[in-house]
């Protein structure tokens, strides 16, 4: 097996590699510039929405399309002939990028990620209850799905055991079927065990498909915005190869201690501390409540 290392043409000033699980502190446009071409198999990008969550420093509209295009380059840039790219954004920013990305490679499918929504919801238009994200290949026809990895029962003909005549000879449906477009998963939850203190900290289900649909055992998975490093933890545990490049050194942190790479940092011993994600007043007096043994 090839080393993680391989697709960097020189090693950025903080790493850490065990058993093929890597996590990078640093700005992912200035890392990926030291990648190599066509090294990785599975890229999964959940950028900065840029949608003035307390979070994320808004900018410009246009120069946030710009960077991100910028980055997502790279990202085709360093992906394998046969691999794929799934791209998250906020649904305000999706339409300036899905155009992008349609007009150089292939979009083969418009995921929806549907969840539900039981926090306070807007008051003067539909609030939001999914986030889209993008399937993207280099090749439209040699990129690699693991389309056993991915079925779904087939709740129609085969559950009500009916003959599919349209066939030569006639037989019976199948009971299972490729998933949909529409992955109905619940937001993490603050008493959820994989629940980190981050502010879109994503679910591992979500990340699980990707993974297994796109990558083989071995296969090299690169998240450029880790974040909580849910890519790389999925990665880890289905046995595939991870590079997460995160700019925060609090989340880089949790990274460390969640990929077991590292129980100290610069001193500082690394240990699981849980804070709600939220400034809604309720929710925070509950949560003092529950602390109190309320």
């Amino acid at each position: 097996m090839d080393s993680i290392l391989d697709p960097f043409t020189s090693m950025p000033r903080e790493h850490l590699n065990r058993s093929g699980t890597m996590a990078i502190l640093g700005d992912s446009a200035s890392i990926l510039e030291t990648m190599k071409p066509d090294s990785i198999d599975l890229v999964f990008a959940d950028p900065p929405y840029n949608i003035g969550k307390e979070y994320e420093k808004k900018i410009d509209r246009d120069a946030y399309v710009v960077w991100c295009k910028g980055w997502i380059d790279q990202c085709m840039r360093v992906l394998k002939p046969t691999g794929t790219m799934y791209l998250m954004a906020a649904t305000q920013y999706m339409p300036y990028l899905d155009a992008h990305v349609d007009g150089k490679w292939t979009v083969k499918s418009r995921i929806v990620w549907h969840y539900d929504s039981s926090g306070v919801q807007a008051r003067r238009h539909f609030g939001s209850m999914y986030e889209p994200i993008l399937m993207v290949v280099k090749d439209a026809e040699s990129y690699k799905f693991n389309a056993e990895a991915v079925m779904v029962e087939a709740r129609s003909g085969a559950v009500r055991r009916l003959i599919d005549y349209r066939k030569t000879p006639p037989q019976p449906y199948r009971d299972k079927k490729v998933m949909g477009n529409v992955w109905d998963i619940p937001r993490v939850r603050f008493k959820m065990p994989e629940y980190e203190n981050h502010g879109t900290q994503k679910p591992e289900r979500l990340l699980e498909i990707p993974v297994l649909a796109s990558t083989d055992p071995g296969d090299v998975v690169l998240d450029p915005f880790a974040g909580s490093f849910t890519t790389c933890a999925v990665a880890q545990r289905l046995g595939r190869r991870s590079i997460g490049i995160e700019i925060n050194e609090g989340y880089y942190k949790i990274g460390l201690r969640r990929l077991g790479l590292a129980a100290e940092y610069k001193g500082e011993r690394l240990v699981k501390v849980k804070s709600r994600k939220t400034r809604n007043k309720s929710k925070k007096d509950h949560e003092n409540n529950e602390q109190a043994g309320g």
